[in-house]
């Protein structure tokens, strides 16, 4: 009896969380998109200096005759491009699996 008692009280609960819509509050909106374009500012230049590091690895490892060097560069030029293609896909991911609107 007890337990039909909690299911039915979560029940309640998950049918009233279902209503519940976020809201920002007033006047949190601006600085909600300055805070997102400063953050997408910085992951463009992390990943414009991966590959500058990457690049430049690469040419000092074949310049001072390091092929363990250039190597790793390569992989580490392949990992931003692989991060790259992961920030502009998993996004789109996630909102076809969450849905958008009112959970």
């Amino acid at each position: 009896m007890n337990s039909n008692v909690m299911d039915q009280a979560a029940a309640r609960v998950t049918t009233l969380a279902a209503k519940v819509c976020p809201k920002a509050p007033p006047g949190a909106a601006q600085p909600v998109q300055d805070i997102q374009g400063y953050v997408l500012w910085g992951v463009g230049i992390l990943f414009f200096l991966g590959i500058i590091v990457g690049i430049g690895g690469v040419v000092g490892g074949r310049v001072f005759a390091m092929p363990h060097a250039s190597k790793v560069s390569m992989i580490g030029i392949v990992v931003v491009f692989v991060a790259v293609i992961g920030y502009l896909v998993l996004p789109g991911v996630l909102t076809a699996m969450m849905g958008q609107g009112c959970i």
